[in-house]
């Protein structure tokens, strides 16, 4: 049987959500619910489901919902998302949210909490590794073909410069939020990172902007140099920047992740996949071929996908099937507490940042209790 959705926040994102719920057999969306009576009002006549105005009502016109799919917006793109996933994690009903799952992690240790007090899925929207190319990624590391992980690089950041620049926010909740792109943004190089290598545990930041930001009287930390060290003693760098520059190889996307068999490289997200075997592997060239400073041919797997929207659906169907499957929390894919380690490094980030690019330790990540979890109510 579907599972009954209803989604609240119906701006862009909301409405992105409500359709890819619309399209999948494992969904019946059923009710849309936003503060604007209008946007409320036109998401339900465009999806053909009941509108409401606060989560309060649609929870008791619908006692059977099972999913809340919070899309709510707000300062630094998370501050309204505390509020509706308590209330409809207390309403016995399982949660999707919007990344991050909130712009102050104290908000997100108490989300995560209060799902694993309650035994309730719990998940987020962190949708860049649900592709092709990161399910060939994975494919190479569970192989072997990776070996022993030594680093990862990560670039992430829209094309852009000093051309495109549209000056300071006008809008009075972010014009003074230095850290606006810290934390609405790196959810997701973070969780990828994470993905691939494991958990952090040594963070070192430095930020700064470029001087048409600072002219402007903008004042976000929209370039950021992150080190890390993985708990397996990988290493890392993460650099973010938010149309400040366009990126060269890779795109406006990119992680490279390399072992001691061999490496892997991801371009734009969802378009390509290149493996590079390591020197004197069975897939390598012959070492003959390869003098000096040569490197083995990479396999290049192209996805033919090159449109980034294509992961809200693949991974929204994820959280679906998980919750369908009813498979153990601990086992649930980009689950709210992975959303939370993201936003642990993020703070850690943040104060390595305003200590000089002192080393930071990040707040190690909540044990979920063993026990099963509960239908949804």
């Amino acid at each position: 049987m579907a599972l009954k959705i209803g989604v609240v926040g119906m701006r862009g994102i909301g409405n992105n959500h409500a359709e890819c719920h619309k399209k999948d057999d494992l969904a019946e969306l059923v009710a849309v619910c936003d503060i604007v009576r209008e946007r409320a009002d036109e998401a339900a006549e465009k999806h053909g489901v009941k509108a409401y105005y606060s989560l309060k009502e649609m929870l008791a016109a619908h006692p059977d919902l099972d999913i809340v799919d919070v899309c709510t917006g707000g300062f630094e793109n998370g501050s309204w998302h505390f509020e509706p996933t308590m209330e409809a994690l207390d309403a016995g009903k399982h949660v999707l949210c919007e990344k991050p799952l909130s712009n102050q992690v104290d908000e997100a240790r108490r989300m995560v909490a209060r799902a694993d007090e309650l035994g309730l899925y719990l998940g987020c929207n962190l949708n860049h590794y649900f592709t092709q190319p990161a399910d060939g990624a994975d494919e190479r590391l569970a192989n072997g073909d990776v070996g022993q992980i030594l680093y990862c690089l990560h670039r992430m950041g829209p094309p852009g410069g000093e051309f495109t620049y549209g000056g300071a926010p006008s809008d009075f909740r972010d014009k003074d939020a230095p850290y606006f792109h810290v934390k609405a943004f790196l959810a997701h190089p973070f969780s990828i990172m994470r993905h691939f290598c494991g958990d952090i545990t040594h963070v070192q930041a430095f930020m700064d902007q470029p001087g048409y930001r600072s002219s402007a009287g903008d004042v976000m930390l929209s370039v950021n140099s992150i080190h890390v060290r993985f708990a397996s003693g990988a290493v890392g760098y993460l650099l973010s920047q938010r149309g400040d520059s366009t990126f060269g190889l890779g795109g406006w996307w990119s992680v490279e992740v390399g072992g001691t068999r061999g490496s892997f490289v991801i371009e734009n997200c969802v378009e390509k996949l290149s493996y590079y075997p390591a020197k004197g592997s069975e897939n390598a060239d012959a070492l003959e071929k390869m003098a000096g400073f040569g490197s083995p041919a990479p396999i290049v797997t192209n996805s033919g996908v090159t449109d980034f929207g294509a992961t809200f659906p693949t991974r929204i169907h994820a959280f679906l099937e998980d919750v369908t499957n009813q498979v153990p929390r601990a086992s649930l894919r980009a689950s709210g507490r992975d959303a939370l380690a993201t936003l642990e490094y993020t703070w850690a980030a943040i104060e390595s940042y305003e200590q000089g690019g002192a080393l930071m330790r990040p707040q190690p990540l909540p044990q979920l209790r063993a026990e099963p979890p509960v239908e949804s109510k």
